[in-house]
Parts: C-alpha cells; structure tokens; sequence
C-alpha cells in the first residue's frame, strides 16, 4: 500500500514522454522531408519572380526607337538571395539566366527588346544591380552591371 502514493508521478512522467517522443518524431520528420522539400520550392518561385521582374527591368530600360543618343541607366532591386544563398544572373541569347548554388533552384527569362539591340553583361545578387543602355549606330546596347 505504500506504492499508491508513486502512481500518479509515474503516470504523469509517462504522459511527459510519450509527449516528448510525439514532438521529436514529427521534428524528424518535417526537417527531414517535408521542410527542405517546401524550401526548395519556395526558392524557385522566387527566383522565377526575381528572373521575370530582371526582364522587365531591362525592357522598361531601352529607350523607345528614333531616340538619338540616348543613354540610360536602371537600378533593378532582386532579392540578395534565394534560399539564404547567392546567385548570379547572366545573359544568353536574349535570355537571361539564373545561376543559384541549389540545382532545383534558377530559371530563364526571354528578353523583349528591339531586334537590333545587343545584350551583354551580368548580374550579382550581392552587388547593386543595374542597366545601362547606350544607343549605338547598330541599335541600343544593352549591359547587365553589378
């Protein structure tokens, strides 16, 4: 009889435990799958934005034709990083690429500009990016510049 008085704390360290282990296998569980999966995902939506919001940055950059000597310079604000990491954003074809550390992470936006205008350059995300657009005699000429 004198155990009686012990069985309400064992049974209150066993709720305790049984709580304990509930939250450390749904830790395990969410950090292990579920969360790096979500992060990943999250990263490339955001880095398709920062690619879309970068070409029309550099659209909205090109002076209209028939302008003579125009020269123009554009800030664009993307995102120091994507998924807590830095990328690089450069130019091919006509396109701008993202290049991000994660594979599931970066993307490609085609540039809308004059058909005689040529694009050059690269973006840093932890510089100060920018356009800088110069008319030529060949058409405007496009630089990406950190």
């Amino acid at each position: 009889m004198t155990d009686r008085g012990v069985t309400g704390a064992v049974g209150k360290a066993l709720e305790l435990a049984l709580a304990v282990l509930f939250v450390a296998l749904l830790s395990t569980a969410l950090f292990g799958g579920a969360v790096p999966e979500y992060r990943a995902v999250a990263g490339g939506e955001v880095g398709e934005r920062a690619l879309a919001l970068g070409a029309e940055r550099v659209a909205q950059a090109v002076p209209p034709a028939g302008v003579a000597g125009a020269t123009a310079t554009r800030r664009v604000d993307l995102p120091r990083t994507v998924a807590g990491r830095p990328y690089r954003v450069t130019v091919e074809n006509r396109t701008l690429v993202m290049a991000h550390p994660n594979p599931d992470i970066g993307g490609r936006a085609r540039l809308v500009l004059p058909a005689d205008a040529t694009v050059t350059g690269a973006w840093e995300s932890r510089g100060d990016p920018a356009v800088r657009v110069r008319a030529t005699p060949d058409g405007p000429a496009v630089r990406l510049v950190s």
